[in-house]
């Protein structure tokens, strides 16, 4: 049985409309991941922006019911696992707490990314690698595998669960990277 012109289009409109949907969810997705990663980097690149404030900012791109996990010998006992909101709140908290030696510069980067979409859900993965440098000298190398996992929170894509593994941790050697700013100013530029 062959289609009408009129059921060919309507077809192919729906055909396109999922596409659409799809390849839309995957920039939201991916928007979402890229916003975390700057929130988490040390310094902040972002002007004017308290700790809480961060963690504030940090927090609102995951839902409600949340997870956030490390996973895996050596990061579920580091970084744990925190669910809902508040969890999320005492867990970035701790994390960005002052503490000796400082950590002077965290930088994420991400890279291998597969995104699935299906409907209002969806699966991302990544290898993620940052630097750790603190005050004392000392640098880190760490790589890290991502699972995280989003959904539509009243039409909007919300992170509903990060997940962690460690791939590597090697340390640097001191005085490796040099010219490190105490904070960012690429926010603070004009046009």
């Amino acid at each position: 049985m062959q289609m009408t012109l009129d059921e060919k289009i309507e077809h192919q409109l729906k055909t396109l409309t999922e596409k659409v949907e799809i390849l839309s969810a995957e920039a939201d997705i991916r928007r979402i991941i890229s916003r975390y990663m700057l929130l988490c980097d040390v310094p902040l690149p972002e002007l004017g922006v308290s700790n809480a404030d961060r963690i504030g900012l940090i927090v609102d791109l995951f839902s409600d019911d949340a997870t956030w996990e490390g996973v895996g010998p050596y990061y579920e006992n580091q970084f744990g696992f925190s669910s809902g909101r508040e969890g999320l709140i005492k867990h970035f908290t701790g994390f960005f707490q002052p503490r000796e030696p400082e950590m002077l510069l965290n930088c994420h980067y991400l890279t291998s990314e597969h995104i699935t979409v299906t409907g209002d859900r969806a699966e991302g993965k990544w290898v993620h690698f940052q630097p750790w440098i603190f005050s004392d000298g000392s640098s880190v190398l760490r790589s890290s595998r991502l699972f995280n996992a989003f959904k539509k929170v009243d039409g909007v894509w919300k992170m509903s669960r990060y997940r962690t593994e460690n791939v590597f941790i090697a340390p640097l050697p001191s005085g490796w990277a040099e010219n490190i700013p105490r904070s960012s100013t690429l926010m603070d530029i004009k046009d």
